[in-house]
């Protein structure tokens, strides 16, 4: 995306942007991944962008890194609904894994 688009909402681990067909869902922990590739979104049944990180043995995974939810079928309270759902997650692994952090 070579514009930015405007910020409708931020939350800690994400940011709902207005496109102007779609309501861009955006996972903000994949800053900086590059996109591979984009398609179907099996979860949300929405284009994804998806890139691919690799875990410790070196084997790569495809992740979603922000969805493109068409506003004539999402609203807006959809769309925040799974973000806020993607924040709690984070929410919860961040707790578990960095308990000093949260001090």
């Amino acid at each position: 995306m070579s514009q930015e688009l405007p910020i409708l909402k931020k939350g800690s681990f994400y940011l709902i942007k207005d496109g102007s067909a779609d309501l861009i869902l955006e996972d903000r922990t994949k800053r900086g991944l590059t996109v591979r590739e984009q398609t179907l979104d099996e979860n949300h049944k929405v284009l994804a962008d998806k890139g691919m990180i690799h875990d410790m043995d070196g084997i790569g995974h495809w992740v979603p890194i922000r969805w493109y939810f068409p506003k004539k079928d999402h609203s807006f309270e959809a769309v925040l609904e799974n973000a806020e759902r993607m924040e709690k997650k984070y929410t919860e692994l961040r707790e578990l894994t960095c308990p000093d952090d949260l001090e």
